[in-house]
């Protein structure tokens, strides 16, 4: 029912979006997938910045062309289901297109037609970018206190998506450039249930081909192709590490898991560093400080049957027991 006119109150245009979308609205809205309106690109595809007719920004997700997407039926239920979640840390999920176009390609000297499937996603447009852009920087970098909500909130979304939903989703590629800010500053996770929409094991090939260089993977996910949620606390804990720390993990072929920089925290940021580096910080904070390090390292154990739940993680955030 349309809100009473006469109240002056009228829905976003954005509200009213249908589920799903035409690839011509889609193409329309983000300037042709101009390369002035990307945001970002993925193991997956690129973000653009689409701009609805009344001013509304929203962040529009292209697949490339050679995702390993399920079958249509699968993807689009899958889709559907991903659309229904809704959690302050969660990036919101508006529409989607799944849509069959003809073009012409060449191919061996001659020009063929064929078909292909565009698959796109729309989700909510996060106007302070992503974490990759605002914590490594000195002149950008919150303050702990900011930082210290961050991580609540990552640790809240995945509590969300591992425990709170019919079935565990397990993200896969938790990453900086995968946690995205809101005008607030409260994170909101990116790039989830992918490995529902392409498959596990599509999702763990072409993620390893992709971005397995980030080094935020736990080696049993990248050496033996274990899929579980204790992967995803792995990548947690390379995160909380980073935004308590300042510091990236500079990862290489030969360390995708990130073992060298996990290895160097451990030994420079102890209690007395701490205590120097964090000089200005209150007893409070310098206590989180130290839970969030404690925290981490715990998550990044090559022993994954050693490395706390997302509830025991939040409890230890929380002030209530340790993990």
């Amino acid at each position: 029912m349309a809100p009473d006119a006469s109240r002056g109150s009228k829905p976003s245009l954005l509200s009213t979006l249908p589920n799903e979308l035409p690839a011509e609205f889609l193409k329309d809205i983000t300037d042709g997938f101009s390369l002035e309106r990307k945001l970002g690109q993925g193991a997956f595809g690129t973000v653009y910045l689409g701009i609805l007719q009344d001013g509304q920004p929203i962040a529009v997700k292209k697949l490339a062309d050679n995702s390993p997407v399920a079958p249509e039926k699968q993807f689009l239920n899958e889709v559907i289901n991903l659309m229904a979640v809704q959690h302050e840390n969660i990036v919101k999920l508006f529409g989607y297109c799944h849509a069959t176009l003809k073009k012409v390609i060449e191919h061996g000297g001659r020009y063929i037609l064929v078909d292909v499937v565009e698959r796109l996603l729309c989700y909510e447009y996060c106007p302070k970018g992503n974490l990759d852009k605002c914590i490594f920087d000195a002149s950008t970098r919150p303050d702990w206190k900011t930082c210290f909500k961050i991580i609540k909130g990552i640790c809240q979304g995945l509590h969300f998506l591992h425990k709170e939903m019919d079935r565990p989703i397990i993200h896969l590629d938790l990453q900086p450039a995968n946690i995205l800010l809101d005008d607030n500053m409260v994170p909101k996770i990116s790039d989830f249930g992918l490995s529902r929409l392409f498959g596990e094991e599509q999702t763990r090939i072409n993620t390893i081909n992709v971005v397995g260089a980030k080094g935020y993977m736990a080696p049993e996910y990248l050496y033996r192709g274990e899929i579980s949620t204790r992967s995803d606390i792995y990548s947690l804990g390379v995160l909380i590490i980073e935004i308590t720390t300042g510091e990236r993990n500079f990862s290489s072929e030969k360390d995708m898991s990130a073992r060298d920089f996990i290895d160097k925290v451990r030994a420079k940021w102890t209690d007395e560093h701490i205590a120097s580096k964090c000089s200005s910080l209150d007893a409070v904070s310098l206590q989180e400080v130290r839970t969030c390090i404690e925290i981490g390292l715990k998550c990044v154990d090559i022993d994954q049957r050693k490395r706390p739940t997302i509830v025991e993680i939040l409890d230890k955030l929380n002030g209530r027991h340790a993990p």
